[in-house]
C-alpha cells in the first residue's frame, strides 16, 4: 500500500513547485514508509510514498510508460488481485513488461482500455494517471482505499488522505455549516462524497473522474444491479463458498509476511481457515494470526444483546484447531487513551474513540511481525449480520438504523448552533437521498424492497465507515489490511440472494455459515455474532471523563463555541448515562461519546480549524 497525492494547474507550470508536492507527500509517510518520490511534468505533479508489498525493485512510483507518442504516468495506492490474469491478456495484445509489479500492469491497462480499464480490475485501489492532456482518477468499487480531491477553477489537488490536500498552500482549513452537520449529525459516518472541510470532496466508491482544460467530469462506473436470483439453494451455497475461497486465496499474494486478524467469529475464522490451508498447499509454513483484548477485560466484561460473550475462549479454540502461530495482543487503559489523539491525526476527522485507538495500537503490534493482514470486515453488511437487519419495525422508520440519536445530538449543542444546523432535517435528507439511489427490482414485494434499501444503506454508509476506520488505523501503523469479503464478485452475487436464503436455518448470516461448512468446527461456525471488542474497564471511563472535563474547564477550547456546557457536564457526571441511546452503531455508548467529544475538540485544535458561515 501507499500514499498518493497530486496537483494539476492549467494556469501555470508546476516546474519549480517540487517542494509543495514533497510536503504534500510527506504528510502520508505512515502510509508509505519505505520510499518517497515526486514527479512533475508541466501542468501536473504527483507525490508518492511507498509501502513495499510486491516487487521491491520494480514497483517504484510514480511510474511512466510510453506508448506511441504519449507518456502515461501513474500514481497508485492499492493492490490488484488479478494481476497475472491481466498480464496474460496484455501480453497477448503485444505489450511487454519490465517488472512483476501490479503498478505496471494497471498502467498498461489504462494504455489499452482507457477509462474502461476499471471494469477489468479486481482489487482495492485509488490512482491517478496523467497523459499530458488530462488527469484520470478512479477509486475501487467498495471504497477500501480512500481518495479525496479539491477543485478550484483550473486547479485540482488530490490525496489519499485529507491531510495531503490541507498541506497545499492554497487550501484553507475551514469548516462551514455543512461540515458541522456532518460531524454532529452523522459522525463518525459521512455522506458519501463529502469531505467535511469546505471545498474538499471525496471521490465515491465505484466512481471515476477526468480533469482536463474543459473542466471536471465525474461518473459512476460500478454499482450493484438488482435482478432476480435464479440459482437454487445448493447452487447458491456452493457459489458463495467458491467465491469467498477464491477471494481469500487471491489476497494472500505478497512478497512480505502475511497474517490474519482472528476474533473467533465466523468471518475472521473462515478467512483464517482458508488462508491456513492455502499456506499449507503452497508450502509457506505456519500462518500467523493475531487478536486484541484489554487488560482486565475478563474482570469487567458485561454481556449484552450486541456482545453476548467474550472473544477470548473462541480465539483460543480456533487458533488451536487451525494450528496457527497465534499472538493475543492485550492493551492497557493508558495505551488506549494515549492513542486517542494519534487516531485523530490518522483520520483527519473525529472518529470512533477507543474503537479506533485500540485498532491503531493493535495494528502497530501486528506490524512488528507482518506487513499484510487479512480481516473480516464487510461480511455483516453483505449477509445481514447486524441486529437492525432482524428487527422488522426498523424497516418502517425513516432513519439510519445504526444512529437513532439525532434528537439527543441536537440537545448537546448551543441553541444558536442547534437552530443553525437543523440536524434532524439534515439527517433525514441524507437518508432519503440514499434510499432513492437503491437499484429497484420490478415486481419485488414492499417488504423486500425495504430490506434491499436497508442493505444498500449498509453498503454505502456503515460499511464505508468501517472500511475508512480500518484503512486509517492500519495505515497509521504502516500495515496493509485486505478485506476478502469486499470482493465485488461476492457483493454482486449476494446482493440478489433472497433474505430467506441469507437467513438460512433462521440464523443471521446462515448462508455464509452453510457455505463455510467443512472449514470450521460446528460450534465456531454457528457462534452468535459479536462485534469488535471494546473495553469495559471503569478506568477508561474515568480517564476520558477527565480529558473532557479539562476541555470544558479551558475557556479557549474551540469545542465551547458549539456545545451546551450544562448538557455535556451532565454527560460527564453520569459517565455517559445521561445520553440515553448509543451515539453510533453497537459500540459507541456513553464512555465512547465522552471520548468522541474530547476528540472533536482536539481535532479542531490540531488542524487549527476555522469555523465559517
Amino acid at each position: 500500500m501507499c500514499g498518493i497525492t497530486g496537483w494539476v494547474d492549467w494556469k501555470k507550470s508546476l516546474t519549480g513547485e517540487e517542494k509543495v508536492l514533497q510536503h504534500m507527500a510527506q504528510t502520508l509517510s505512515k502510509r508509505g514508509p519505505d520510499a518517497s518520490n515526486h514527479w512533475v511534468d508541466g501542468h501536473c505533479g504527483f507525490g508518492h510514498t511507498r509501502l513495499v508489498v510486491v516487487d521491491p525493485a520494480g514497483g517504484s512510483q510514480p511510474m511512466t510508460r510510453k506508448h506511441g507518442d504519449i507518456n502515461y504516468t501513474i500514481c497508485y495506492n492499492g493492490e490488484l488481485y488479478n494481476t497475472e490474469d491481466l498480464r496474460k491478456v496484455l501480453l497477448g495484445k503485444g505489450y511487454t513488461f519490465k517488472s512483476h509489479s501490479d503498478t505496471e500492469v494497471l498502467l498498461t491497462c489504462y494504455v489499452e482500455w482507457g477509462e474502461q480499464c476499471v471494469d477489468h480490475l479486481n482489487g482495492i485501489f485509488a490512482f491517478g494517471i496523467w497523459d499530458g492532456e488530462r488527469l484520470f482518477l478512479a477509486r475501487d468499487r467498495l471504497g477500501v482505499k480512500p481518495l479525496f480531491y479539491r477543485q478550484s477553477g483550473g486547479s485540482l489537488q488530490f490525496g489519499s488522505e485529507l491531510k495531503a490536500i490541507l498541506a497545499h498552500p492554497d487550501v484553507k482549513k475551514e469548516i462551514d455549516r455543512g461540515g458541522l452537520q456532518e460531524i454532529f449529525g452523522l459522525g463518525p459516518s459521512r455522506t458519501p462524497g463529502h469531505g467535511v472541510f469546505r471545498g474538499i470532496s471525496e471521490l465515491r466508491p465505484g466512481f471515476a473522474m477526468k480533469f482536463d482544460r474543459s473542466g471536471l467530469r465525474i461518473w459512476r462506473y460500478w454499482n450493484v444491479v438488482s435482478t432476480e436470483h435464479t440459482d437454487d439453494l445448493d447452487t447458491t451455497v456452493e457459489k458463495v463458498g467458491d467465491l469467498l475461497k477464491d477471494s481469500i486465496k487471491r489476497q494472500l499474494v505478497a512478497d512480505v509476511p502475511v497474517c490474519t486478524f482472528l476474533s473467533g467469529g465466523v468471518d475472521s475464522s473462515a478467512i483464517t481457515s482458508v488462508a491456513r490451508s492455502a499456506f499449507q498447499d503452497d508450502g509457506k509454513g505456519t500462518l500467523r494470526s493475531f487478536s486484541v483484548d484489554y487488560v482486565d477485560n475478563d474482570k469487567y466484561f458485561k454481556s449484552s444483546e450486541f456482545q453476548p460473550n467474550s472473544d477470548a475462549p473462541w480465539i483460543k479454540k480456533v487458533s488451536a484447531e487451525l494450528a496457527t502461530d497465534h499472538m493475543n495482543c492485550v492493551i492497557d487503559t493508558a495505551q488506549l487513551v494515549h492513542h486517542l489523539k494519534e487516531a485523530i491525526e490518522c483520520r483527519d476527522l473525529p472518529g470512533m474513540a477507543d474503537v479506533d485507538s485500540s485498532l491503531l495500537w493493535f495494528s502497530k503490534e501486528i506490524k512488528k511481525h507482518a506487513t499484510v493482514a487479512l480481516s473480516g470486515e464487510c461480511a455483516d453488511e453483505i449477509f445481514g449480520g447486524y441486529p437492525w437487519f432482524h428487527k422488522p419495525e426498523l424497516l418502517d422508520q425513516e432513519q439510519f438504523p445504526w444512529m437513532r440519536s439525532t434528537l439527543e445530538r441536537q440537545a448537546m449543542l448551543k441553541e444558536d448552533v442547534r437552530n443553525k444546523l437543523k440536524l434532524e432535517d439534515y439527517v433525514i435528507e441524507r437518508y432519503r437521498e440514499s434510499i432513492k439511489e437503491t437499484p429497484a427490482l420490478d415486481g419485488e414485494s414492499e417488504i423486500e424492497a425495504k430490506r434491499r434499501a436497508l442493505f444498500y444503506l449498509n453498503l454505502n454508509w456503515f460499511m464505508t465507515t468501517l472500511l475508512e476506520r480500518k484503512d486509517r488505523m492500519s495505515m497509521g501503523a504502516s500495515l496493509e489490511v485486505r478485506v476478502p469479503f469486499s470482493d465485488h464478485r461476492i457483493i454482486e452475487y449476494v446482493w440478489n440472494v433472497p433474505w430467506e436464503m441469507k437467513m438460512l436455518d433462521g440464523r443471521e448470516k446462515g448462508l455464509l455459515r452453510k457455505a463455510m461448512t467443512g472449514t470450521l468446527s460446528h460450534d465456531v461456525l454457528y457462534r452468535k455474532k459479536s462485534p469488535y471488542p471494546k473495553t469495559y474497564n471503569p478506568a477508561y471511563t474515568k480517564a476520558v471523563s477527565s480529558w473532557l472535563q479539562d476541555t470544558l474547564n479551558n475557556k479557549q477550547a474551540p469545542l465551547l463555541e458549539l456545545i451546551d456546557q450544562k448538557v455535556v457536564q451532565e454527560i460527564i457526571d453520569s459517565e455517559g448515562k445521561a445520553f440515553k441511546v448509543p451515539w453510533f452503531g453497537q459500540l459507541m455508548a456513553g464512555p465512547q461519546l465522552i471520548a468522541h467529544l474530547a476528540q472533536i475538540n482536539y481535532w479542531m485544535e490540531h488542524h487549527n480549524v476555522n469555523l465559517v458561515d
